[in-house]
């Protein structure tokens, strides 16, 4: 007997754009195993936010396990639909708008959809891939030229004007500065603290550097010298200074001035409330405790109400306890567990600080 031929391989171009309403339904679902049915045996899936291409059941599913904690839901916007005999493609642009940010995402998208063995409409090729007007294109720059971005931020102080220096730091920029307990993280704050500093007449010069270039970023640190022209004194300090291109030019989006620590005397007065390095670790170990229950925010709850938090996956500097928890409402959702590898402890009369390395299992 000749094989079964299925039962209509004819196809509107309305039921085309109508399987992609089943794909974003089947995403609504929040289920991975329904999203990956949709898919022939045999699919393709070249994905938006994943190098790998999947190209079975388990392999789509798996994907779909971490994409649907985004909570998608997707519109076209700009479709193109063509039809054969047994086929269908529509392609074009789509966006989504996820459900557990909020947060907007446009796309370029391929559906080629394929009839299986009973006749039903499934995806067997889907190729989905950032606008690409929105990659970020590096920006060259090679160390010297990180060196020499300090050099411009120190002839803006040579002009005595405090504006002058603040325009060398980004929108939001974050400095935490030498000679002053307060972080500045706007412009007016920058400003407000050059204006003191400038009377100094500071003019410095770096005697050690470390840098490290990124895509679009750069970071100078080591330790730097200034001569105070008002007095004469020269004054070393510890400096990192985060380069962003930010407006057709590099500026500063982080900056971090500290006194050298063995200059500065102890503090042993009867009473002071200095922690045993034991103390210092355990508060890594109440950090990781809170992030083990999931809940935002318990881990803001660890953070002091003047904190800063310069996260790992985010440009955006956290300063409030709202933009703290905002951060870790997403983090949270790998289910991270973190320890140290290796760290070394400060401690001081109310401060203590544990600097290095750790690692994560994302659960």
């Amino acid at each position: 007997a000749a094989p079964t031929k299925p039962v209509s391989s004819t196809i509107t171009k309305d039921e085309v754009r109508d399987l992609f309403k089943l794909w974003n339904d089947s995403l609504a679902t929040g289920d991975s195993r329904i999203v990956a049915s949709r898919y022939a045996q045999g699919a393709t899936l070249l994905p938006t936010v994943s190098d790998t291409p999947r190209t079975d059941f388990d392999s789509i599913k798996d994907y779909f396990d971490k994409f649907l904690l985004m909570k998608p839901q997707g519109v076209i916007t700009d479709g193109h639909i063509k039809i054969g005999d047994g086929w269908a493609q529509d392609h074009g642009i789509y966006e989504f708008t996820m459900g557990a940010t909020g947060n907007k995402v446009k796309a370029r998208y391929s559906f080629m959809y394929v009839q299986d063995a009973d006749g039903k409409w499934k995806i067997g090729h889907h190729h989905s891939s950032q606008m690409p007007e929105g990659i970020t294109v590096a920006q060259k720059i090679d160390e010297n030229e990180v060196r020499n971005l300090f050099y411009l931020w120190n002839d803006a102080l040579a002009t005595l004007d405090p504006t002058a220096v603040a325009a060398r730091y980004t929108k939001d920029a974050v400095l935490l500065p030498t000679v002053s307990d307060v972080p500045r993280d706007t412009e007016e704050k920058i400003t407000d603290y050059f204006t003191n500093f400038c009377k100094l007449e500071p003019q410095g010069t770096i005697l050690e550097s470390y840098v490290k270039i990124g895509t679009n970023w750069a970071q100078d640190s080591g330790i730097y010298e200034f001569t105070m022209g008002a007095t004469g004194a020269k004054v070393k300090a510890r400096y990192t200074f985060l380069y962003k291109y930010e407006d057709n030019q590099w500026k500063i989006a982080h900056h971090h001035s500290s006194q050298m620590p063995e200059q500065i005397e102890p503090k042993s007065k009867p009473g002071a409330n200095i922690l045993s390095q034991a103390q210092v670790r355990s508060l890594f170990t109440l950090w990781n405790d809170a992030l083990a229950t999931l809940d935002p925010k318990q881990v803001a709850a660890r953070y002091a109400k003047k904190s800063i938090l310069l996260p790992t996956v985010s440009d955006k500097p956290r300063t409030t306890q709202d933009e703290i928890t905002d951060y870790f409402v997403n983090f949270l959702q790998r289910k991270p567990q973190g320890q140290i590898l290796e760290g070394v402890i400060q401690t001081g009369d109310g401060w203590a600080q544990d600097a290095g390395v750790y690692e994560f299992t994302m659960g």
